[in-house]
């Protein structure tokens, strides 16, 4: 995607601070944070330089390893000056040494019959997997109760095209921007890593076409991993559900990410997916 490295290094150097980094901060400035300039000399590069990476123009010279990317010494110099995170250094570092391979459509993703075993093996905790673009690949019978996932159309299952395109989204989710912040923020991580795939390219196209809220969030070039946390539902026959959250990589697939719920045993919400999966199951059984 053109112009992310510079996008996302500009929007990092505009949240420091000049006094946070020992400069003084008195005179006037034409853009908030640091300048191109003040980010070159805190990491030991020429501004020139800095000015190509920010820009997206190869800089080169001996800050090149021998495969022609930016090196180490060089990323790491403009992530302590810019204070990022273990994440936002992994995005740099896989924007700034893009794959130079055509976009492609890789093979539709498989779950194994092991991991859905492993699924519905989950009794009491709603679980799922999701692929690079946060498809739903899979879930178990609880996991299908609490987000209705059966119900959806095989493109709708799609974590942010459902928060941000579908009006049930934001009935699904009473904390609806932190959950639509969370679901930007990862999208673009696997953005990064996967550049190549361009159904992911064309997800983020329709997405920043059909939905305001997704061109602003995109626009700031947060990145996370979404490892776990905490999520609020509430669901039509449930009620509130408070749901601890735990995400698993799979190492036999690295593309597939278990995402289980994990309510505290004894809990108010709980008690409540219990009577949701007997009710799902009289309702499946019913249907049948």
């Amino acid at each position: 995607m053109d112009g992310d490295l510079g996008d996302f290094l500009r929007s990092r150097r505009a949240r420091i601070r000049p006094e946070e980094v020992g400069l003084p901060s008195h005179g006037r400035r034409r853009v908030p944070g640091l300048r191109r300039e003040e980010v070159a000399q805190l990491a030991g590069v020429s501004v020139d330089y800095y000015i190509r990476l920010e820009q997206g123009r190869g800089p080169g010279g001996p800050s090149r390893t021998k495969s022609g990317g930016v090196s180490d010494a060089v990323l790491d110099a403009v992530a302590r000056v810019l204070r990022l995170d273990e994440t936002e250094q992994e995005y740099l570092r896989t924007v700034a040494r893009p794959r130079r391979k055509p976009p492609k459509r890789p093979p539709a993703p498989r779950v194994r019959p092991g991991v859905q075993s492993l699924l519905d093996s989950l009794e009491g905790s709603p679980a799922f997997v999701l692929g690079r673009r946060m498809d739903v690949l899979a879930w178990n019978a609880l996991g299908d109760a609490v987000n209705g996932f059966s119900r959806m159309a095989p493109d709708d299952r799609n974590i942010p095209r459902h928060v941000f395109l579908d009006p049930a989204g934001r009935e699904l989710y009473p904390e609806w921007s932190a959950v639509a912040a969370q679901a930007v923020a990862h999208l673009r991580l696997n953005a990064g890593r996967y550049a190549d795939d361009r159904d992911l390219c064309a997800l983020v196209g329709e997405l920043s076409l059909k939905s305001e809220e997704f061109r602003r969030m995109w626009a700031d070039h947060q990145v996370k991993e979404c490892a776990y946390g905490v999520k609020k539902v509430r669901h039509p026959v449930a009620g509130l559900l408070t749901l601890p959250y735990e995400t698993l990589a799979l190492p036999a697939d690295p593309e597939q990410t278990i995402v289980a719920y994990t309510p505290e045993p004894g809990s108010e919400t709980a008690e409540r997916l219990a009577l949701l999966g007997s009710w799902k199951a009289t309702t499946t059984a019913a249907i049948d």
